[in-house]
């Protein structure tokens, strides 16, 4: 008994000495909600060379807001654009408003509709409530209230607060036929993909 004690009790200790594995990107991601810009940019950007989609995103991030790096929207745009490709939503959403406020390129709504609704397929609550704001006023789309009250249900099941107030403000301009309509078009709803933000 004593001997299988002893056994167990050295298994115990050689598996605590074995050291974790790392993973860079999860190691990334704490720098940077944590505000190291440096040891974020460190980690994040051999990852991003190395095409990793969530590294990308927050590289582009970085450069959009001048978080560690001199305010770059060209660099921005790339690297938004190369997680975007690869079907992140968050870089989706990103380069929508990019598009929307002419950070770096031409204002161009048709490419604000374009991201925004690649992002919203995939679930993006805050693309789902900002696609739900251009069918509100007509921007770049078709004023749609029954679409925008469909973007904004989606976002509030998301988890987006503004969605729910969007959905309650836009339905006092609807006839009940219209909200009828635009809940069962957010019921039949489904995700397109699910990527990784």
């Amino acid at each position: 008994m004593r001997l299988i004690f002893r056994t167990a009790f050295v298994i115990l200790m050689l598996g605590l000495s074995v050291p974790v594995a790392a993973d860079p990107y999860k190691d990334a991601e704490a720098a940077y909600d944590r505000r190291d810009w440096g040891t974020a940019l460190r980690l994040i950007k051999p990852l991003a060379d190395q095409g990793h989609a969530g590294a990308q995103n927050n590289l582009g991030w970085m450069f959009r807001l001048g978080w560690g790096v001199p305010r770059n929207y060209a660099e921005a745009m790339k690297w938004y654009r190369l997680a975007a490709d690869q079907g992140n939503a968050a870089a989706q959403f990103h380069l929508g408003l990019m598009f929307l406020n002419g950070w770096g390129v031409p204002l161009n709504y048709a490419e604000t509709i374009k991201w925004y609704h690649l992002a919203a397929d995939q679930g993006d609550d805050l693309a789902q409530n900002n696609l739900g704001l251009m069918f509100d006023i007509g921007q770049g789309v078709p004023q749609n209230y029954v679409q925008a009250h469909m973007w904004f249900s989606l976002a509030g099941a998301g988890g987006n607060s503004d969605g729910n107030k969007n959905r309650d403000r836009v339905a006092a301009k609807m006839t009940a036929a219209q909200i009828a309509e635009a809940q069962r078009l957010a019921a039949e709803w489904k995700p397109k993909s699910t990527q990784p933000r």
